[in-house]
């Protein structure tokens, strides 16, 4: 075999974008159904990618994500709001990143609970 790890299918198996599996076995892991995958694909909270065959993959990182939906709605929340709630959440984990980033290439060492 040539190539580095990282770009043979084996090494890609530890990447967590990589859409390793299929909608069945995406289901299967997360205790779910295809339809309730199919389901947050049309809301846009998740996007699979398409194998040449047309088939949807999904990757590690999306199943996450697609586990979180399910605890929402399997807790009574709509699908809808659920995505949704989500979606902030990724959005406040970001944005609390980004400003510790900042903070610490700013050299400011003031925390939040310092005068």
């Amino acid at each position: 075999m040539t190539g580095s790890a990282g770009t043979t299918p084996a090494g890609r198996l530890d990447d967590d974008d990589y859409p390793a599996f299929t909608m069945g076995r995406a289901a299967e892991m997360i205790g779910a159904t295809p339809a309730f995958l199919r389901a947050l694909g049309e809301a846009k909270l998740i996007t699979p990618l398409r194998s040449d065959g047309g088939h949807r993959r999904y990757s590690r990182y999306q199943l996450r994500i697609a586990a979180r939906a399910r605890e929402l709605v399997d807790a009574g929340t709509p699908i809808d709001t659920a995505c949704r709630i989500i979606i902030l959440e990724d959005q406040l984990e970001e944005a609390l990143r980004v400003n510790e980033e900042l903070r610490q290439n700013s050299g400011d060492p003031q925390t939040s609970g310092s005068a």
